[in-house]
């Protein structure tokens, strides 16, 4: 017998998670349809059905109602969920396929196998914890810097754990950082920049250019203290009560800007930032392209022009919890002679996911794979991505073809191309 579908009576009864009344009615919702199947990245690949949301569902109900023991290879499926949430952007149910993969994974937190499995046990627990995953891709971005770990991933064997964790560090982009919220004359009003943990290292020059792109419409751009996280990766990973923590904590440190408006760059944030972080909260949270693209004094800046092909790439957490893609493709336009092409719509997922090209590389290699062939067909000059996570993802596969086209978040090329100076 297959271990993953081995009945629950083969277990004993304190191996079991105690039924979720909220979950099950959740997995009621879901009728079998299968109009997602196509959507799904994971049983794309494969078309193995534990693979896709509606196995993951049946997975997910039968381990809440004790039918199914919560057996390694069972437990797996839902560790190999990207939680891109295509499926449940196309459900006609309206099945919330995303709080059913959290309560799943939170019920069997203790239960699952160690995620990554393989990698040390220093870094298998930073993934899902922000300030130790921060600190983490600091001393990595740090040797990047000294050339030492490239260096290093040459002379390790293709297989090994140590050249995989030194290939997924980018280089560190050159950019200031943001001051500090502090009282100063105020313009338009106050705009709060919210940086996030990995991105707060990996997306500086992002960071730099909204500051650069807001203050030329005049408003004050100010950030918290310290490195501050949504909680998605905790979340997703089943830990929620450090999400909420750390939502806690930083709408706690953004109320101290004083702040009316939080803008968001990293679209992996922006879900979490709404819903947990300031949900009920007085400070208003927007997704930073749709903000500058309704702002009346945006068309008046003077940008210079381009002659150059730059390649969209839409992630997941872009067209499936934010959306505002207009919004993108309008900023991007007030670039002269700038040709925007867009990756195809199918297959979406690039394989990032957070940590999860960490933790399941094989299957992110391969969404990734397809990804770039996408891209060298439209022969690109650069790659543009709003999300931090595809962006190392992306730039790492590059560079591994020795493809050397830029990975930019299209508010640092749109600073770059910036003729007007801030006030």
């Amino acid at each position: 017998m297959d271990p993953m579908l081995a009945p629950a009576s083969t277990f004993s009864a304190s191996t079991l998670p105690a039924p979720d009344a909220r979950l099950l009615a959740l997995t009621d919702q879901c009728v079998m349809c299968g109009l997602c199947l196509p959507h799904c990245p994971t049983y794309r690949l494969d078309n193995i059905e534990a693979e896709s949301p509606r196995g993951r569902i049946a997975l997910a109900r039968a381990l809440a109602t004790g039918a199914l023991a919560p057996t390694p290879s069972a437990l797996l499926h839902l560790d190999q969920c990207l939680g891109c949430l295509s499926c449940q952007k196309v459900c006609p149910s309206q099945v919330q396929y995303d709080e059913i993969l959290v309560r799943t994974r939170a019920a069997l937190a203790e239960k699952r196998p160690a995620a990554g499995r393989g990698l040390p046990d220093f870094v298998r627990h930073a993934l899902h914890n922000p300030a130790r995953l921060t600190a983490l891709a600091r001393v990595g971005a740090a040797l990047h810097a000294g050339r030492w770990l490239p260096s290093l991933a040459r002379l390790l064997p293709k297989t090994s754990i140590w050249r995989r964790l030194a290939q997924t560090q980018p280089a560190l982009p050159r950019a200031r950082h943001l001051p500090d919220a502090k009282p100063t004359q105020r313009t338009r009003g106050r705009i709060a920049l919210f940086r996030g943990c990995v991105a707060s290292v990996y997306d500086r020059d992002t960071f730099a250019a909204g500051q650069r792109l807001l203050e030329a419409l005049g408003y004050e751009v100010v950030a918290t203290t310290g490195t501050h996280c949504c909680g998605a990766l905790p979340r997703h990973a089943g830990d929620v009560a450090a999400a909420a923590t750390e939502a806690t904590r930083t709408r706690e440190a953004l109320r101290a800007t004083g702040a009316a408006v939080a803008l968001v760059s990293a679209t992996g944030c922006y879900g979490d930032m709404r819903d947990q972080v300031l949900a009920g909260s007085t400070t208003r949270v927007a997704d930073i392209h749709a903000f500058l693209a309704s702002d009346p004094g945006f068309a008046a800046l003077r940008f210079k022009p381009l002659a150059a092909r730059a390649a969209l790439h839409l992630p997941c957490t872009q067209v499936n919890v934010v959306g505002e893609v207009a919004a993108i493709r309008a900023l991007l336009a007030r670039i002269p002679e700038l040709a925007i092409l867009t990756l195809p719509e199918q297959p979406r997922c690039c394989g990032a996911a957070g940590s999860y090209f960490i933790e399941h590389p094989d299957i992110a290699d391969r969404l990734r794979g397809e990804k770039l062939d996408q891209a060298r067909t439209l022969a690109p000059d650069l790659l543009l991505t709003t999300n931090i996570g595809c962006r190392i993802h992306l730039g790492n596969g590059l560079r591994e073809r020795a493809a050397h086209v830029p990975v930019l978040h299209p508010l640092a090329l749109l600073a770059q191309q910036l003729e007007n100076s801030p006030p």
